[in-house]
Formats: C-alpha cells, sequence, structure tokens
C-alpha cells in the first residue's frame, strides 16, 4: 500500500528531474513535498535516534505551519513569523511556546532543507543569517554542599550496581545514556581507566505497523568527542573491583548480557534516592552539572574537564556545565581585603 511519503517522493522526482528542470511545474513545489524528499535522503547518512528528531520535528512542526507553502514563498519574513509563533505557542497542545533550543534545532533542519531545495535549482528566499533566536539564561540544578555529601553518604552504603551507575555520573560525569550502556569490557582495570563507547536512549519505533511505539538502542555516543577514556578515582576503582568477575559482555548495571535498565528506569531510581535522603527533586543531568561544578572549584584545568566530559570545545564546558556555588562564591569574596599594605603610602 502506497504511503503518503511515497506518493510525495515521487512527486518530487517527477517535479525535480532534469528534463523538467526549465518547466514551470518545479515552481509549484510545496515545502511538505521537498521536507519529506528530503528526509527520504538524509536517512542514510544519520544515526536512527537523529532521522526520528528529524521526522518529528518535520511532521509535528513544520508541515502544519509550512507544509502547503510553496518553496518561492519562503520568504525571510515568513520565517521569522514561524519561529516566533513557535517560541510563543509552539507546544503540540497549545498551551505554551517550545525552548529556545527546540526552536534553534527546527530553524537548523528548515534551513537544510531549503539548501537541499537549491541544490534542486529551486529559489529560496529566506535569508537565514538574519533570524536570530535571543538565548534566556536557563537555571541549572546543581546539588550543593549540604545535599551533595546527603547523596553521596547514601549511595556509598552497599555496592548497589545502580549506586555504583550514579557515583559514575556524581564523580566522573557520564550522561545517563552513557551509564546504561555501560558494559565489563569497558572497565581497563590494568590502566585503571574507563572506556566510553555507546550510549543506550529509547526512541520512536517509525517502523512497522502494530509493534511498539518505542523501541531501545545502544549506539555509538552523541559525537565523536564523546568517545573517550575517563581514569578512574581510587575509591571507585575499589568499587568496581567487585564486577571484575562478570562476563565482558555483561552490562553493569545488571551484571547480565541479556538484561539492561535503560535510562528512564535509572532516572527513577534516582528520583526514588533523592527521597529516601529527603532532598528535593533534581534531573539525572544535575549530577553532571554538579561535577563539572566541583572540578573546577578543586583547580581542574579546563581543557582536561572538557575532554572528561566528551565536549568538542571548551567554549561548551564553560558556558553550559560550570557553575560557581555559593560556598565557592562567598569562599572568593572572603579573599577581599580592606586594603593591601603595598597599596598604603
Amino acid at each position: 500500500m502506497e504511503t503518503k511519503e511515497n506518493r510525495i517522493t515521487n512527486v518530487v522526482q517527477q517535479l525535480t528531474a532534469p528534463k523538467m528542470f526549465k518547466g514551470t511545474k518545479r515552481k509549484f513545489l510545496k515545502f511538505e513535498h521537498l521536507a519529506f524528499q528530503w528526509l527520504k535522503n538524509v536517512k542514510l547518512r544519520i544515526k536512527e535516534s537523529s532521522y526520528v528528531k528529524y521526522h518529528n520535528m518535520v511532521q509535528n512542526h513544520m508541515i502544519p505551519d509550512l507544509g502547503e507553502w510553496q518553496m518561492e514563498q519562503l520568504t525571510t519574513e515568513v520565517v521569522e513569523h514561524f519561529v516566533q509563533k513557535k517560541l510563543t505557542c509552539g507546544k503540540r497542545d497549545g498551551k505554551g511556546g517550545l525552548s529556545e533550543k527546540t526552536v534553534k534545532d527546527i530553524l537548523a533542519i528548515l534551513k537544510e532543507i531549503c539548501l537541499y531545495a537549491v541544490g534542486l535549482g529551486i529559489e529560496v528566499p529566506c535569508r537565514f543569517e538574519l533570524i536570530k533566536i535571543r538565548r534566556r539564561d536557563m537555571e541549572v540544578q546543581v546539588l550543593d554542599g549540604q545535599n551533595y555529601m546527603e547523596l553521596v553518604r547514601y549511595l556509598l552504603r552497599d555496592n548497589s550496581p545502580r549506586k555504583t551507575g550514579i557515583l559514575l555520573s556524581l564523580y566522573m560525569g557520564l550522561r545517563l545514556g552513557e551509564v546504561c550502556a555501560l558494559k565489563r569490557q569497558h572497565i581497563l582495570y590494568k590502566e585503571e581507566i574507563l572506556c566510553i563507547r555507546s550510549t543506550m536512549q529509547r526512541i520512536q519505533n517509525l517502523d512497522g505497523e502494530g509493534k511498539r511505539k518505542t523501541k531501545i538502542i545502544v549506539t555509538d555516543p552523541k559525537s565523536n568527542s564523546s568517545v573517550r577514556d575517563i581514569p578512574i578515582p581510587p575509591f571507585l576503582m575499589e568499587r568496581l573491583e567487585g564486577l571484575k568477575s562478570l562476563p565482558e559482555d555483561a552490562y553493569l548495571l545488571t551484571g547480565s548480557a541479556e538484561r539492561f535498565i535503560e535510562p528512564r528506569t535509572l532516572e527513577y531510581t534516582l528520583k526514588r534516592y533523592l527521597q529516601d535522603c529527603k532532598m528535593e527533586h533534581v534531573n539525572y543531568h544535575a549530577l553532571r552539572h554538579t561535577f563539572a561544578t566541583r572540578c573546577m572549584e578543586e583547580g581542574f584545568d579546563v581543557k582536561s574537564l572538557s575532554e572528561i566530559l566528551g565536549h568538542s570545545n571548551v567554549n561548551i564546558t564553560l558556558n553550559r556545565y560550570v557553575h560557581s556555588s555559593m560556598e565557592q562564591k562567598r569562599k572568593n569574596m572572603g579573599k577581599i581585603l580592606p586594603y593591601r599594605e603595598e597599596f598604603v603610602s
């Protein structure tokens, strides 16, 4: 049975064939046609998780607003209006706008689709360089000193694999998906190094009918810089010694090659641990932010920290992950004296 996307693909192929380039039909090609054709083209070059993200953004956010527009009608003004609408009331339920990051991602995909159209000889008048999205500073969660120590004491009470996984995030900056994908073979005991080689995530299942709506996949990390080797702190190395006898392909969180703990389950586990500690809820990523902040307070050089976190450059580390705590600010302010002798004549 021919799907809507296949029908659109056939239309695009007919209208953009070389023999039609000088005709007039190509001028009336709709954005919807090009968007689905672009998705089909890019699918072979990107990760499955990225394709699902792109597909959902096109299907849920672009087609409803821009699908019927002809490519030649996509002016800078039209796209700016589209962006503002997404920022103010872009959620699918109509209750509020999308985050700046999400809208930036949508805009980046829209730009790629338009570049694809230009490559086919279709004029797109929008000047994307003129469209700016103001970034608002988002409140970032970082565990303060008291809560930090309370959680650490709780995690060190026993050698539970899940507690070990959470400690790896808190003391080595691992992402949620990276912890869930860790296997025994990723621990180099002799070198005392942890190798980050994969990540786990749940994505929408776009294949087939009657199947589950989502599925778990284990893939390469999110970027080349995320593939990294991290020295293991001595106290964590002692804790990991207990896993030395596991099969090489066993997941660290379960001790089994067949069973794994998915990210949302480990996230729920952290929530339960925080409740046990009578602490307010923080998301799992706060552990990574806390690690980065503590490292800077301990005098880490930013280049080393950036590589440990798996960032492509140090600016990402400084701008997104390093946050001075109130204790550190108070300590720094305490260094200010009423005068210094050399300044007194």
